[in-house]
């Protein structure tokens, strides 16, 4: 959620904190603020404010900080108001530490009221402040004994940066929950919640696991747990380029996103198609193992957890499973009935979604397999799980997930023919058919990325209605949930997606004249049901935008708006139908001058409960 970078080196520390944050406003923020430690070491100097890192930088320009050790931040806030005070970074009674956090401190409270009356003075709302006054309490002459200390009365989440100007050479990163990352560079070393922090100066990392704490100095790295024995670590090589976390023209990281998703598709058939054979290599898992199971679980959130829906109609379908779908806050809530032959199959795009993670050690302390489909390697969530099948679909930017949700419905369609081969389900030649048909899936996307203009012009024709109903069947049902998602993250609309099934017992009583109802109803076995649903819109007086497959004259005489699909197979649908609802929502936000990329009280990667 937050987003943290901290510098220590040789380079003045200011420029690389900001461009720092700046690569981390994506996260999504609502503050701002950096530390720096004086080049005298004795004063640790301190900027922030409530908005953004573009007023941070104005304020820096007029009121600059010098030094060679810093920490900056983003806050998105959980604990008091959007202000000065409750901003980051927050320091001791002396001024003499400084910390920046994301997680949340669930004992804060009673914390805080032991702190004053031992008294310590709180100048904000924040659970984050209480670390500062518990290292002050414990700093006697060791800045990590004393932040090793802390922590053992801290409970709940948290990544943590620390700074001391009682201690000039050291910068100290702490994890429990929240990811946090070690850069090592030439010039100095780095601490970050995210990889495009740090990747201009440095493309080697150290991922910190939970109860690890790094100690850093201008020329060395320590690992060590939070008993203060040393770890040995490896350093990891980032492999893609900063300039994929480049705008290159668009006017916002979503659109690029939108019209990366046909080359993301093509990437992963090079990687994971060879002729009629699927390769999962990174799952690790036999097949003899993989084909025992008799039940699937999917969890995941948000855009993910569309996804799994979209999984759980084709792993069905194709491989003959069971499968249950929960958003992972009800799955790690609920009574689970879970046996050694179940496989829970996590979906996070981040690999650091907090309420997915628990699920996945909720399923590992019960013995039970776990496969992950992310994006990113190396998180949490990879870690955690006995296999992982990497999306690949690069960095996505924008806070909400065009690509990655493509590369996730591609992913499970490959588990999907991969379980459904090794159990028999499916002959070699009908796969044959099938993974050619997935194979030119890419090049339908390309048609459908040149019907943008005429989406825009639907676009404009309804940007200013308060509420959009989403309607689909089967397969494209999760579309409809994905389509509605979408339009209430960046535009904020009100927008409710069902199954068209469903619509006569409820959502019907919404439709009159001004309700724009989204109708996915692409040539498949649902189509005369489908047809039936959409012609109740009418009969209503709704206002019907169509998604139909090109060549489909009966739809002429219904819709008011069309948006015309290529022709494919029935099976593969979700991955054609979602590119045309992104747009949708896309322009719909855009012209009503919505921030797109970082759409209020949203963050790209939900690292808190």
């Amino acid at each position: 959620m937050c987003g943290i970078i901290g510098y220590i080196g040789t380079k003045e520390a200011q420029p690389i904190l900001l461009n720092g944050l700046r690569r981390l406003e994506y996260r999504g923020y609502d503050s701002a603020g950096i530390t720096i430690l004086s080049p005298d070491r004795a004063l640790l100097g301190i900027r922030k404010l409530p908005g953004k890192v573009k007023q941070l930088e104005e304020l820096l320009r007029n009121q600059p900080l010098e030094g060679f050790l810093g920490l900056g931040h983003s806050r998105w806030a959980t604990h008091g108001l959007v202000n000065y005070e409750n901003a980051h970074p927050h320091t001791d009674c002396s001024g003499e530490i400084a910390i920046v956090h994301n997680g949340i401190i669930e004992n804060y409270h009673l914390l805080k009221e032991r702190l004053i009356k031992e008294g310590h003075i709180f100048r904000s709302q924040t659970d984050t402040e209480v670390v500062a006054h518990l290292i002050e309490k414990y700093y006697q002459e060791d800045l990590e004994n004393a932040v090793r200390c802390a922590l053992k009365e801290i409970k709940g989440s948290y990544a943590l940066g620390i700074i001391s100007s009682r201690e000039p050479g050291k910068l100290i990163g702490c994890r429990c929950g929240s990811p946090l990352i070690v850069g090592v560079g030439k010039d100095g070393n780095f601490l970050a919640s995210d990889i495009p922090a740090i990747l201009d100066y440095t493309n080697l990392v150290i991922y910190l696991n939970d109860n690890e704490m790094a100690i850093i100095t201008e020329k060395q790295i320590e690992i060590k747990d939070f008993e203060g024995r040393l770890l040995k670590r490896k350093v990891n090589r980032i492999e893609w380029d900063i300039s994929l976390a480049e705008k290159n023209g668009y006017p916002h990281f979503m659109l690029k996103e939108i019209y990366e998703q046909p080359y993301v598709l093509n990437q992963i058939c090079k990687r994971r198609l060879l002729e009629k054979e699927i390769l999962l290599e990174e799952m690790q898992m036999e097949n003899k193992e993989l084909k025992n199971f008799k039940k699937i679980f999917i969890v995941a959130c948000g855009t993910a957890y569309h996804a799994g829906l979209v999984g759980k109609y084709i792993i069905e379908e194709l491989a003959g499973i069971p499968v249950e779908v929960d958003t992972s806050s009800e799955f790690r809530y609920r009574s689970v009935i879970l046996d050694k032959k179940s496989l829970v199959l996590a979906i996070s795009q981040s690999g650091e979604t907090a309420d997915t993670l628990a699920c996945v050690r909720e399923a590992k302390q019960k013995g039970i397999k776990v496969i992950s489909i992310c994006n990113v390697v190396g998180s949490s969530l990879t870690r955690d799980s006995d296999g992982v099948i990497y999306t690949q679909a690069g960095p996505e930017i924008g806070v909400a997930s065009t690509k990655a949700y493509t590369a996730q419905l591609a992913i499970l369609y490959l588990f999907a023919f991969y379980l459904a081969k090794i159990k028999g389900k499916i002959e070699d030649k009908k796969l044959g058919l099938l993974l050619e048909d997935f194979r030119n899936l890419s090049l339908h996307m390309e048609k459908i990325l040149k019907e943008e203009k005429e989406i825009k012009r639907i676009a404009q024709r309804f940007f200013k209605v308060d509420c959009f109903l989403y309607l689909a069947r089967g397969r494209d049902f999760p579309n409809a949930l994905e389509g509605a998602l979408k339009l209430k993250e960046i535009s904020y609309i009100h927008a409710e997606g069902y199954p068209a099934g469903e619509m006569k017992h409820g959502p019907i009583a919404l439709i009159d004249e001004n309700m724009p109802v989204v109708c996915i109803i692409p040539q498949s076995r649902l189509y005369e049901k489908m047809l039936s649903n959409l012609q109740e819109v009418k009969a209503r007086k709704g206002k019907v935008i169509a998604l139909a497959t090109e060549g489909d004259e009966i739809i002429k005489k219904h819709a008011d708006e069309i948006i015309w699909l290529p022709q494919v197979n029935e099976l593969f649908t979700p991955l054609i139908t979602v590119l045309p609802l992104q747009f949708l929502a896309y322009h719909i936000a855009v012209l009503r001058g919505c921030d797109v990329d970082q759409p209020r009280n949203l963050a790209k990667s939900v690292t808190v409960e």
